[in-house]
Formats: C-alpha cells, structure tokens, sequence
C-alpha cells in the first residue's frame, strides 16, 4: 500500500511538472508571437497589437496574383468582425452568437465545432464577437450572453463555462462570493448583474484579461440593427452600468482581480474644462459642480465599456486599454464632472490591476467618442538614437494620440485623419448641430497595424456625421439625443500617419466607412477591408491600391496572415455589419498566390 502511494504522488508530481513545462513553452510562444511568422497567436499578433507579420511572400510585385485558396462557411448570418488565430496549422474563429469552429489552416477543412446554446435571447449587445485567446491548450471567450468560457483547443470541450456577474456595489468585497464558481452551487452568480462581451480576451503569464461592453447602451442592440442605429443614442429600455476589466487565472478560471472603467471615488475628477490639447468643451462647470452632491452616485450606471483587445508591455508590467463613453449619453446633468475614467487610455499593473495612469481623452464626453481600438505598443526612435517606449490609440475624436507608455504623458496627436468640423465638441441645441466626427465616426474599434520598414501607422476610419438636438425630459431637463444621418455623406479612410510627427504621409478613401482593421506585412503590403464587399491590398510607402477582391459581403473584420507548408495565406472573415446595413454573408476567405 505504502508503495503504491508513493507511485501516485510520483505520477502526479510528474503531471505537474509536464503541466509547468507546457504552460512555460506557451508562455514563451506568447511572448514572441510578434515575431512568429508562421503562426498567428493572438489578436494583435503579439502583446504590443502592432498587426504586423515578417512574411514577404507575398509582395508589392506579386499581390495582383493572390487568389482565393478555400472558402469556409460558417452558416451564421450576422455581424462578422471575428479576427482568427492560427496555431500550428490549426485556425480557431468565433461565428456570431458565439460558437468556436477549428478549421485546417491549409484547406479549410473542419476539425471541430463547439455549438454554443444561448442562455438567453433578450442579448443587450448583439450576437457578434471579435475572437479568441489562446494559450495552455485553450481556447478563452467572452460571450454575447454574458458567460467566461474555456474550451479544449484540441477538441472543443468545455473546460469551463462561468456567469460573468458583478455586484456592482463598489464594495471590493461583494467580490468574494464570485471569485470561484461552482455550477452545483451558483449562489452569488444568479444573483448579480450580469455583462456581455465581445472582445477577444488576452492571456499573459498564466492569467487571462477580459472586459465587457454595452454598459452604455440605452437600448438593445438588436433593435438598433432592426431599426436604426439611432435608436442607441436616446433614452431607451436600459439603464446604464459600471464596465469593467477582469484578469482570471487561465488554469481554473479562478477571479484574480477586477478594475472598473468608473471610480467609486473621485469620480468627478478636476472638472477640467478643456481636453488635454487645449480643446474647449464647453461645459457649465459652474452648474456641475453645483449638481455634484446630488449625483455622488452616478459611477454607478457610468458607463466605459471596454471594447478593444489589451495590449501589455512585460518590461513594464502594464496592460493598457480604451474605455467607452460615458453613461448616461444622452443625459449628462446626471453625472456631473469628469467622469473618470470613461473615454480614456488606461494603464494597470498587470498582476495586480491597480491603476498606473490614465489619459481622458474627452473629460465628461457627450457625443460617444470611445476609445475603442486596441493601443498600439511601438519603440519610437528618437534623434539621439535611443527609442522611446510610446502608445499610439486612434479615437473616434478623428487623432492618433502618443502617449508615453510608462507615464501616459500626451506628447503628440496627429493631424485630423477624417473631417472635424465646427461643431465638434459643442453642446447640442433645440434646433440640433451637426458634428463630424460623429458618433460612430472617426476610428472605432477596428484595430490599427504598424509597420517597422515605413515607420507608419496605419489606421482605418469612417467619416459618418452626427446630428445632436435637444429634447424636452422626464425631469425637466432637456435630453441630448443622437441621430445617425442616412442622408449623411459618408466615406472611410485608411491613413498612414507617422508617430514621430503626427502628419499624415498618405490617404486610401473608400466609399462607405471603414469597419474592418488593418494588417502590414514584410511584403510592404497593407491590407484592409471594405464595407463595400472590397478586400483590399495597399502599398504600405504610398497607399496605391495594387490589388482587391470582391467578397460579396462587407468586409467587417481584420485580416491574419500566416504560414502552412511553406505557403503564405492571408484570411479574411466576409460576414457585414449589421447595425450599420452593410451585406451580410458568413464567408472565411483565405488568399494564397497560385501554386
């Protein structure tokens, strides 16, 4: 007996030590996937979500030639804006309404597919999802019904499938009772609120980021896609909630830490009246502050969802991020001052998720200008011929801002990459205004890429305007309300603006906004898609449009590159955008040039 004890405790020491060696060797993959050219590890490829690959096969000479090399169709109709992950030879994507399909990177061919059962139909925030983490042979997503599930890259097995709940009391330690679940007994789970997410989480060093959106939305999102997207920017069927970043450990799902995009305290900040540039907001600070002690609880429903993938600086120790606008939108006198940290690039200690800094972008933001694509994490040279460890975050406000990654210190912003017109930043009146950017303009969360040959960065936009008018309120406060204009002119950009200066070295336009994400490769190619049906290729030195394809549907999602047999494919989701009544499909396409 003595002895077959001891040959168990040696077996499951043994297990141990394969399990540690396992998640070491992926910790090392993850921390250069940047430079894997072969493999498309994680959203941004690389913790820094620059979107850039050293593949050079496909080149400025030879991209007219690329060809579609299989096509898989997914069967879900919907909003598309999935980004895959290729890991050897093994591509991973999410469909809307969030089921997980494993495809041979080289074919197309199916391996598996998890089916995901909606728990409910009443989804506040849409069915779409923007992708997967990978790491210690799992698969991680957040879900459009508001559940934290890991799967087995190998088979897609459930290993986990948790509530995403919080008390959202402010108290930390309401946070106890949802640390571990345990479905035989939820307890605390069903209980609390719960949140809905569509970004593709990221994992670093055994731990796995997460974060959750919709929390400003006053209505539902399938009503807005049915209807008008309009019908998101007046008071509506919900009220707003406090967003918020998670960090879980990736071997038990275990809640390790949670940070939230409104501050219990000092949410009002400075009452500042002007952005960090100088840009006059025209507040009534004079009235706000008045207003102050009657709303002390408006971080409550405050609103900052987080819709970008985080970008993390190991050196450093932070993860930085965007936060959404603030809530309610269209009734500000209810949350006077700042209303920090909504709209924002944030930076926490990576184990602990304490804040490091922040940069408010648009203090006490009133017309839904998000920070919302992923920062981008560059090394930027410096005339003495060190670098400087900078962040480069495209807005909706129509910038690229650098910040200094290690402070948050604003040291530029670009020249405007879409129109702004005079109007932007005013108030709203009785007879409405018109503001570009507007609301669904300027950079949304379609991720940016750079490319270390150029020095650029390359950012897809949208110039979509807004009207803002004044309607009377419930309390007798007039209510600002949002219309996105059908009759609007709207167009998108793709800019390559240069970090070291802010200037904007060349301008692709498309015929309707931008909704996709860009990727650079060695090539010196730039590719991005287009709400027309158009994947397109650009020469990454001068925007030339050297190749495109006609995909049938709206081109809403980021493309990947990668690497199978020697073969460069490029890969592109071709699903639409609902919301914005861009075509629908539910295509994968991946491009090869010919054998």
């Amino acid at each position: 007996m003595t002895f077959a004890c001891k040959r168990a405790h040696g077996f499951a020491a043994a297990a141990l030590l394969l399990t540690a060696f396992a998640a070491g060797a992926d910790d090392a993959r993850l921390a250069g996937a940047g430079g894997d050219a072969d493999d498309w590890l994680t959203y941004g490829h690389g913790w820094a979500n620059q979107r850039y690959s050293a593949l050079d096969a496909v080149t400025r000479d030879n991209v007219a030639r690329l060809r579609p090399a299989w096509i898989y169709q997914t069967g879900k109709l919907g909003t598309f804006p999935a980004n895959p992950l290729v890991v050897d030879g093994v591509m991973y994507l999410t469909t809307p309404g969030n089921d997980v399909v494993a495809l041979d990177a080289a074919s197309g061919a199916e391996r598996w597919r998890y089916r995901h059962r909606l728990a409910t139909d009443q989804l506040c925030c849409g069915r779409h999802n923007r992708g997967l983490a990978w790491g210690y042979g799992r698969l991680y997503m957040v879900t459009a019904d508001a559940r934290f599930v890991a799967l087995d890259a190998t088979d897609g097995t459930p290993v986990w499938d948790i509530p995403m709940v919080d008390p959202q009391s402010g108290d930390p330690a309401d946070l106890e009772a949802i640390r571990t679940y345990d479905p035989q007994r939820p307890g605390a789970f069903e209980r609390y609120t719960r949140f809905a997410g569509n970004m593709a989480p990221v994992v670093h060093d055994g731990r796995v980021f997460v974060g959750v959106s919709g929390t400003g939305y006053s209505a539902v999102l399938g009503d807005a896609e049915s209807q008008s997207a309009s019908v998101l920017g007046r008071p509506g069927v919900r009220d707003g909630l406090r967003a918020f970043l998670s960090a879980y450990d990736a071997h038990d799902g275990r809640l390790l830490w949670r940070w939230y995009s409104t501050a219990a305290a000092g949410w009002e900040g400075e009452f500042t009246p002007t952005t960090s540039f100088g840009d006059d907001l025209h507040r009534d600070i004079a009235g706000e502050r008045a207003a102050a002690p009657t709303h002390r609880d408006a971080w409550r429903g405050g609103g900052g969802s987080i819709y970008s993938s985080p970008s993390i600086d190991p050196q450093l120790g932070l993860v930085y991020f965007g936060t959404g606008n603030a809530s309610p939108t269209y009734a500000d006198h209810l949350r006077p001052g700042d209303n920090l940290y909504t709209s924002s690039i944030v930076a926490l200690d990576v184990a602990t998720g304490a804040l490091r800094w922040y940069q408010q972008v648009v203090p006490h933001d009133i017309w839904g200008y998000d920070s919302a694509s992923p920062p981008v994490l560059i090394d930027l040279p410096q005339a003495d011929g060190s670098t400087r460890p900078v962040l480069a975050a495209a807005s909706k406000t129509g910038w690229l801002y650098v910040l200094d990654r290690r402070s948050g210190e604003a040291i530029r912003r670009s020249e405007p990459f879409v129109p702004q017109n005079a109007m932007m930043f005013h108030r709203p009146t009785a007879d409405g205004i018109l503001v570009a950017p507007g609301a669904a303009g300027g950079a949304n969360w379609p991720p940016a890429a750079w490319h270390p040959g150029t020095g650029l960065v390359y950012v897809p936009a949208g110039h979509q305007p807004t009207r803002y008018h004044l309607e009377p309120g419930k309390d007798g406060h007039p209510v600002n309300v949002l219309e996105f204009m059908n009759d609007a002119e709207r167009w998108g950009t793709l800019s390559a603006i240069d970090p070291r200066d802010g200037t904007i070295r060349w301008q692709a336009r498309s015929p309707l906004p931008l909704m996709s994400g860009a990727l650079a490769t060695a090539g010196g190619l730039v590719f991005a898609g287009e709400s027309n049906g158009d994947f397109s290729a650009f020469d990454a030195a001068d925007g030339t449009r050297l190749w495109h394809f006609a995909t049938g549907a709206g081109v809403n999602a980021p493309a990947v590159t990668y690497r199978v047999g020697g073969r460069q494919y490029v890969v592109v989701a071709a699903g639409g955008h609902a919301l914005f009544d861009f075509p629908q499909g539910d295509a994968v396409i991946a491009f090869a040039l010919p054998e």
